[in-house]
């Protein structure tokens, strides 16, 4: 099945803002395309929710030839259960553990040159401490599994991967379409496999022509479909057609048709910027405040302007709107603390500046 490839995994995510500082700063990968809806996806790509949501791609490259995780935020939802189903994302990355450690982004050492870290919700990742390949430097992933024969038979003989290793002492199977793909390992648990509430989902993707001879197969091996072969439509982009399945343990697969999914995946430049964009509007409408401003900080200036008034004394000539506002804020600032002009940490960017929501409340 050389033509069939590894597409994605499906996290949600509670705190988007946490999510992509780690995602971007700390593992080191881009916003590849954000994508913004009203209600919920046909296929449950976000869950089982139905209100508004959002859709955010991130990589170390275009999805392609690169293995990427899938942000799901549903608008209204904080945080989710997580099961024992999902084990672990493994990234080869010395520059990842070193912005960690920069960060001050908590890693624990669990091997030579191996370290186990989280990302916000505790997904966990598993950072090797090694130069980045020249191909992906995202290795695995990892799922538990309840009986690791009935697993290799479903996705060897019905999906068509093919077993790269099998390791009986640890009780684990590596397995790929092809050696250059990113890896699905399974671990078999001892009892049953709880998918909580934070449970994600995996996706590949196959020439159109075979997704519906895949739905065939499953339901003639009593197998489960979640979701029926279906189109699914993102405004003004281009139309998929897949199909979700579950293994025997209930892990959510999707199929997609490659060429119209290889048209929707294209990287979109200012998918960094629309992310920002939501995500600065999401907290305002949240926050009780009569005005703000948003600035934008130099790393170095800040490290050298550690103390908030100093910082506030140069800003308020330069970054707010006019005179009398500024006068407020430095008088308001110089009498009360932060609990009445409040600068927030809003973002970490790449590009060695940092962003600021600057607000001020209504209790001056």
């Amino acid at each position: 099945m050389a033509l069939r490839r590894a597409l994605h995994f499906v996290f949600k995510v509670g705190d988007r803002t946490k999510t992509a500082m780690f995602y971007r700063d700390v593992l080191g990968m881009k916003i590849l395309r954000h994508e913004e809806f009203e209600e919920g996806c046909k296929a449950t790509c976000n869950g089982p929710y139905d209100g508004k949501w959002s859709k955010t791609m991130v990589g170390f490259g275009p999805e392609d030839d690169h293995f990427v995780a899938e942000l799901t935020y549903n608008y209204g939802v904080g945080e989710y259960q997580l099961g024992n189903d999902f084990l672990g994302v493994t990234v080869q990355s010395s520059q990842a553990v070193s912005n960690a450690k920069r960060l001050g982004w908590p890693l624990t050492e669990v091997g030579e040159a191996l370290y186990l870290t989280q990302a916000p919700g505790g997904y966990p990742f598993y950072l090797v401490d090694k130069e980045q390949p020249p191909t992906d430097p995202v290795q695995k992933v990892c799922l538990g599994v309840s009986d690791l024969q009935r697993s290799i038979h479903y996705w060897t003989t019905l999906l068509g991967m093919n077993v790269m290793e099998n390791n009986e002492e640890k009780k684990t199977v590596l397995m790929g379409f092809t050696d250059t793909q990113c890896k699905l390992e399974l671990r078999e648990n001892s009892g049953t496999i709880d998918h909580g509430t934070a449970f994600g989902r995996i996706a590949f993707s196959c020439p159109r022509e075979q997704l519906t001879d895949l739905e065939a197969l499953i339901k003639k091996e009593n197998q489960k479909i979640l979701t029926p072969l279906v189109s699914l439509d993102t405004p003004g982009k281009a139309t998929v057609e897949v199909v979700i399945l579950a293994d025997p343990d209930g892990h959510e697969i999707c199929f997609v048709g490659d060429e119209a999914f290889r048209q929707l995946s294209t990287v979109d430049p200012n998918g960094s910027k629309l992310l920002d964009k939501v995500g600065v509007a999401a907290i305002l409408s949240s926050i009780d405040e009569i005005c703000y401003w948003i600035v934008t900080v130099p790393l170095p200036f800040l490290l050298l302007n550690l103390s908030f008034r100093p910082w506030l004394k140069i800003k308020a000539t330069s970054g707010l709107p006019n005179t009398t506002d500024r006068k407020l804020l430095r008088e308001t600032n110089r009498a009360t603390p932060l609990s009445v002009c409040d600068m927030r940490p809003l973002w970490c960017f790449n590009d060695a500046s940092i962003n600021f929501i600057w607000v001020a409340r209504k209790s001056f």
